[in-house]
């Protein structure tokens, strides 16, 4: 196993000083082809960090949509709108986005809204109380699914999931879960070195986090899974496979590595 369970060795540290940012929470939501839908999830995350002091800001990112999905989050009021000239992979729209926002925490999810939104303060919380990542997981013993994924897609998932095992991390339960909150200097460090457009950039998120020290911790959430997908299970999953293996060459080269100023932030 290339990379030691961050959770035994490095805890949340409470006493640091507070993270660089504007705002108080940034909200990345990857977006292509969410015309008819994007405007609602607005609207939905607005509502339901409304009680949030200090200031929510709102990223949405484009990955080249052709439906005019750019336009509608900005009529739905989104703070920060990013449009990818080309569809590039949810990786390169989460990147840019994260590079784009201004909150002392960062997160992001996904834009059907399969984790309702409220649950984005307890990962605020947490981040606050000191985690570096904190990270949703589906195959928490405390997860409730609403609804869930069709058939094919949740064996499409069990099968990445494994795959990710196999290959590079054994020790999480759920790499892929599309909710996820960082301390900013920790997004910026790892998001200015991930380099995987495609779904296999959560993975490589973990590696660099692993790689580098930061406090990581899962929690469980809520999911209720939407019929609608741009998920293809057998064309992600090869490109999942083909990322996976670029991760772990370039982790052992050393590619990864924040200098040590980064690391101890």
């Amino acid at each position: 196993m290339l990379f030691r369970l961050v959770r035994e060795t490095h805890r949340p540290r409470a006493d640091r000083e507070p993270a660089p940012g504007a705002v108080r929470l940034s909200v990345v939501v990857p977006a292509y082809e969410e015309a008819g839908r994007i405007g609602d999830s607005v609207a939905r995350v607005r509502s339901a960090l409304a009680g949030v002091a200090g200031g929510v800001e709102i990223v949405v990112v484009d990955d080249g949509s052709g439906d005019g999905t750019a336009e509608e989050a900005r009529s739905a009021g989104a703070d920060v709108v990013v449009v990818q000239p080309t569809n590039r992979g949810k990786g390169a729209a989460v990147r840019a986005g994260v590079l784009a926002s201004s909150g002392r925490t960062v997160a992001f999810t996904d834009a059907d809204l399969a984790y309702a939104p409220g649950q984005l303060t307890d990962l605020l919380d947490m981040v606050e109380a000191g985690w570096d990542v904190v990270v949703g997981s589906r195959r928490h013993s405390n997860t409730t699914t609403l609804v869930r994924a069709r058939r094919l897609r949740e064996l499409g998932g069990r099968i990445i999931n494994w795959l990710t095992h196999a290959v590079l991390l054994g020790h999480y339960r759920d790499t892929q879960c599309g909710l996820k909150a960082f301390r900013s200097d920790t997004a910026r460090a790892v998001f200015e070195r991930s380099r995987i457009d495609g779904f296999a950039f959560d993975v490589e998120m973990f590696v660099v986090a692993e790689r580098n020290g930061f406090a990581v911790t899962e929690v469980p959430v809520e999911v209720q899974n939407s019929t609608r997908s741009t998920v293809k299970v057998a064309r992600d999953a090869t490109r999942l496979v083909r990322d996976l293996f670029r991760i772990r060459r370039w982790a052992r080269e050393g590619r990864y590595q924040l200098n040590p100023r980064e690391a101890l932030n």
